[in-house]
């Protein structure tokens, strides 16, 4: 990861840190828990691909910033809630118990719930710097990025795919909503925030999020057949326990690397001919597939 990135990462969390609540009269437990699920960890890919899509559309760092962190506040959301019992029963993330484990079940729960809506509050609220029709694009863009349509769905088609072989088709349906529709909300909103992108650009950038966020997706399942739990900071070989269709599984893992490889190159290609003011999304897509948890 190059210094820009590293310094964009850096002020990510340092604004989540500013962000979330640290004192509570009625529920300091769930605000513990809040910060401890956010802060213990975490690549923050999808903050940084916020802020990338804006600045390289002409956008600020300052503007990006708050949506950046309703982002990871949604990503971290959902995590906890994956690895609930009723879920994936993972009792490990980044390294560190899982929410559950540290918290109980009940406030792994609300903590979720409260992140969700603590998100919401930032985009809609006077944290951000961004002009009222920027917000309500955000809004919507993260609202349907995460919900039925989306990220929820899509953990509902995972769920419901346990000991059960699917086709490639919709293995690729499956993941393009549960982890590429944040994936994308996330570059979306970066765009919509730097507010210069035409409709032929918007078109090119949701292709090129889609790719990203499906490229991540096959590396993260080659990640869980290859590295070890310390590695990962979470259970490895989980996919396997669950009996979980994956592109491993369905492919082989060097297939899928060519898969992945393949589509961050076509991604990449896609950003070409937009001039942009940086190569921040390009070095993010090619992480994407490179790094090794």
């Amino acid at each position: 990861m190059n210094s820009e990135l590293i310094d964009i990462r850096e002020a990510i969390e340092h604004k989540l840190d500013e962000l979330l609540p640290k004192e509570s009269l009625i529920a300091q437990k769930l605000v513990d828990a809040m910060r401890y699920a956010t802060l213990t960890g975490g690549k923050r890919i999808r903050p940084m691909l916020l802020c990338a899509s804006c600045t390289g559309f002409g956008g600020t760092l300052e503007q990006a910033l708050v949506p950046a962190c309703a982002i990871e506040l949604i990503h971290t959301y959902s995590l906890i809630h994956d690895d609930l019992p009723s879920m994936d029963n993972d009792d490990l993330r980044h390294g560190k118990p899982a929410t559950h484990i540290a918290f109980g079940e009940p406030i792994a729960i609300l903590t979720g719930d409260a992140l969700q809506a603590l998100a919401f509050d930032l985009l809609a609220g006077p944290h951000t710097e961004i002009p009222g029709s920027a917000r309500i694009e955000s809004i919507r863009l993260l609202s349907q990025g995460a919900g039925w349509n989306g990220m929820v769905g899509g953990q509902l088609l995972d769920l419901q795919s346990e000991n059960q072989t699917l086709t490639l088709e919709q293995l690729r349906r499956l993941h393009e909503a549960k982890t590429g529709a944040l994936i994308t909300a996330a570059i979306q909103i970066g765009v919509a925030i730097a507010g210069t992108a035409e409709k032929k650009t918007i078109r090119t950038i949701d292709t090129f999020a889609r790719k990203i966020g499906l490229a991540f997706q096959i590396v993260d399942d080659i990640l869980d057949e290859s590295e070890s739990t310390t590695v990962l900071g979470k259970p490895a070989n989980s996919d396997t326990e669950l009996n979980k269709s994956t592109f491993p599984k369905l492919l082989g893992i060097q297939p899928s690397k060519k898969f992945a490889e393949q589509l961050v190159e076509e991604a990449v290609q896609l950003l070409a001919a937009e001039n942009l003011k940086n190569s921040l999304l390009v070095d993010l897509a090619k992480i994407c597939v490179q790094r090794r948890y």
